[in-house]
């Protein structure tokens, strides 16, 4: 199963759904669309995001365009403490991400998120 952390009212989100749709119709898998923004994951769901994105650095899933990204000091934020302001504020979460196979990748351009279904 493919599934995809969207916010529906996102460009880059929802060209990168229509990029995951088309694959997942082709390739006959099912596709979980979750709006993160209305289901809001915990800290144990966002700290395995962060291991299937392969990261070390939490920056990766922060939108540091936010305000609270500021005013939490999350620059400076150690993970548990980024994760944990994610985990209340939805909308500091880096979108959309793509989940398949125990791997993950942000669309950011959506086509990044291709590299998750290249054959090894």
């Amino acid at each position: 199963m493919i599934t995809i952390y969207h916010n529906p009212r996102c460009s880059k989100s929802r060209e990168t759904l229509a990029l995951v749709q088309a694959y997942a119709d082709e390739n006959q898998l099912a596709l979980q669309v979750i709006d993160y923004q209305k289901a809001a994951l915990n800290f144990a769901e966002l700290q395995s995001l962060l291991t299937a994105l392969g990261a070390d650095d939490v920056q990766v899933m922060l939108r540091n365009n936010e305000p609270e990204y500021v005013s939490l000091s999350l620059a400076t934020a150690d993970s548990a403490t980024a994760l944990s302001a994610i985990a209340a504020h939805p909308h500091l979460l880096q979108r959309p991400i793509v989940t398949y196979q125990n791997k993950a990748a942000i669309g950011r351009p959506p086509e990044h998120v291709l590299s998750l279904f290249k054959k090894a």
